[in-house]
């Protein structure tokens, strides 16, 4: 898959998430048609990518607890890939949550840059950026890992159908399924050769889900347009926090010690 090589630097936005029935989904994707347009980096009917995402924490898992405990000033560090790992670059990601706005910087680095040296070594890069706003979010990216005493926790892997507002400055929804995880301690494995584990079920963290959910989510800049708010009150979605991450976290965590199930992969 060949995505455009873009770079979103600190982006303000909302995000609503919902956790639903695929059938569900499929009725607010029908609904949104009109509206939209799919996502141009996605391939196939109906039109989707495989994101992979390697979470950053400490040993502690601080920034999990930060985000069970609803911290007000909370982040994460993300490395995110699309389709098979090593066909597009990788993109560093520091994504922060102050109350109720989402601001996330990205850089972008080559998919054979990528490694635990890059944070230890970060001048090996820096003449590369086209931007400073770039430069910065990796420098921010680095800090951030250092201070906290950073290392790979987890890989999160799904498939994403996702679409644009084709009249709006910004509005997106998108379509996360078939969740899966794995407890890494690599920084480059990518999960070749590890075992992924389904999080379909568990994904609601909630006992009375009779279903495999899915991800359905809406992010805007600022006052949501009328179809998207037609949309939830029409199909009844029902907000629910969701977390990959945490998820994932809590999953490993009920079978046993989670540095007891970490692998090399």
């Amino acid at each position: 898959m060949n995505r455009a090589l873009t770079v979103d630097i600190q982006l303000e936005r909302h995000e609503a998430k919902y956790v639903v029935p695929l059938a569900l989904a499929k009725k607010a994707i029908e609904f949104a048609a009109p509206f939209c347009t799919p996502d141009p980096h996605g391939t196939g009917t109906p039109s989707e990518y495989v994101i992979t995402t390697l979470q950053l924490d400490n040993r502690k898992l601080s920034l999990h607890a930060a985000k069970e405990l609803q911290t007000y000033n909370r982040f994460k560090l993300r490395v995110r890939t699309y389709g098979e790992p090593g066909s597009t670059p990788v993109f560093m990601e520091v994504k922060q949550k102050i109350g109720a706005h989402i601001i996330k910087s990205r850089s972008r680095v080559p998919f054979d840059i990528w490694g635990e040296d890059l944070i230890h070594n970060p001048d090996q890069i820096m003449d590369s950026f086209s931007t400073n706003a770039e430069r910065n979010a990796f420098l921010k990216f680095v800090r951030l890992s250092r201070e906290i005493g950073a290392i790979p926790l987890v890989l999160v892997r799904y498939t994403r159908e996702s679409y644009f507002g084709w009249n709006d400055h910004y509005a997106r929804i998108s379509v996360d399924r078939n969740l899966q995880y794995q407890p890494t301690r690599s920084w480059d494995g990518w999960g070749r050769n590890g075992n992924w584990r389904a999080m379909d079920t568990t994904t609601a963290q909630r006992k009375d889900f009779t279903y495999s959910g899915v991800v359905l989510e809406i992010k805007t800049l600022g006052n949501a347009p009328v179809w998207i708010i037609d949309m939830v009150e029409q199909l009844g979605l029902e907000r629910m926090g969701n977390c990959k991450y945490s998820t994932a976290i809590w999953q490993e965590l009920a079978f046993r010690g989670f540095d007891d199930r970490a692998t090399e992969n």
